[in-house]
């Protein structure tokens, strides 16, 4: 949970600059890839992560403008990444000029159950990276290359001259 904005803006500034290098490596034809019929496809994930940027935290009182529930997937993955941008960008700045590290404390309804907002912040960078997780699994199958997130990747071993670790 945090207790202080420039801690949640200083984990949001990396959390989403690695989201965006994800999501700048979709094309439009992978956003249709996924595991089963019964799954979400990587354009679904993609633009769940987009919609939840303003969704959870308009619950708990902040006001900036972000996609609806409401709107579709849409089909072009340039247009995705944009609007993650942009809207990434727009509560980032609605946290610093609306909230005071007091704010984190004050009880949201989140879900059916009070959470503080200093949670909710927390949950939804967490949301994020777990989602992010899914994708890199999808984005493989697409055959696309994915971005280096905490660490290289198998291909950017192999650029250093190196063999990957086998974990």
């Amino acid at each position: 949970m945090y207790k202080h904005i420039e801690d949640f803006a200083a984990t949001w500034r990396n959390e989403t600059a690695a989201t965006l290098r994800t999501l700048e490596t979709l094309t439009d034809e992978s956003l249709g890839q996924q595991i089963t019929s019964e799954h979400r496809t990587l354009g679904r994930l993609a633009w769940h992560l987009v919609q939840t940027l303003h969704e959870m935290p308009t619950r708990a009182g902040l006001s900036f403008e972000g996609p609806g529930e409401e709107e579709s997937v849409p089909a072009s993955a340039a247009f995705i990444a944009a609007v993650y941008k942009r809207t990434s960008q727009a509560l980032l700045d609605a946290v610093q000029t609306s909230w005071k590290d007091e704010n984190l404390l004050v009880m949201s309804e989140m879900y059916g159950d009070q959470w503080p907002n200093g949670l909710v912040l927390d949950v939804l960078i967490k949301h994020e990276i777990h989602h992010r997780g899914q994708m890199t699994v999808l984005m493989r199958q697409a055959g696309l290359r994915v971005p280096d997130l905490y660490g290289p990747t198998k291909e950017q071993w192999a650029e250093f001259g190196a063999p990957a670790p086998v974990i």
